[in-house]
């Protein structure tokens, strides 16, 4: 459940109800006034990746915020008023300096963990890398090398790694 507390209508405190006919009996998160009317649908939201080849390699990356050795996709969040496809060549551009040139889409992923939907790309760049404070180090590596992780962009680069005929196995987390 959201972490929610109060109306961002009215301030009233948020309760929790189930409306077994409109909601097929989820709890959701709602004003107990009825005049204001607001519920927090807490529904996931839209995430893009990027499987960035450059130079004939795929581009990895790691966050300024996690364990060193963990290298992983491009990521972003949607802006209001944007395509996926605007979306991740804006984020590619933003986090590594690299322009897109072609894109393709991989797939559609599920992040539970993360109440996160994830729309993934295959896109070819090119430019200078320079990365941006958010990201940390990054490397370049052989595609037939690439080591999917089990979770959220893990499952797009196996399916990608399929799709292209290298053969892989999963790993436990990004990074391995």
């Amino acid at each position: 459940m959201s972490d929610y507390r109060f109306c961002p209508h009215c301030a009233n405190a948020l309760i929790e109800r189930a409306d077994a006919t409109e909601d097929g009996g989820r709890l959701r998160r709602a004003c107990p006034d009825q005049e204001c009317g607001y519920v927090h649908w807490n529904n996931p939201v839209p995430v893009v990746a990027a499987i960035v080849e450059y130079e004939g390699k795929i581009l990895l990356a790691r966050n300024a915020a996690w364990a060193e050795g963990v290298f992983a996709l491009i990521t972003g969040f949607l802006e209001q008023g944007e395509t996926p496809e605007a979306g991740i060549a804006r984020e590619v551009l933003e986090e590594t300096s690299l322009h897109v040139r072609e894109t393709e889409l991989v797939g559609v992923y599920e992040f539970i963990r993360k109440n996160e939907l994830i729309i993934a790309y295959h896109v070819k760049a090119e430019g200078s890398v320079a990365l941006s404070p958010e990201l940390l180090e990054y490397r370049l590596v052989e595609p037939a090398k690439l080591r999917p992780w089990r979770s959220g962009t893990g499952q797009a680069l196996g399916d990608w790694m399929r799709a292209k005929g290298l053969p892989f196995e999963f790993v436990e987390r990004a990074g391995q």
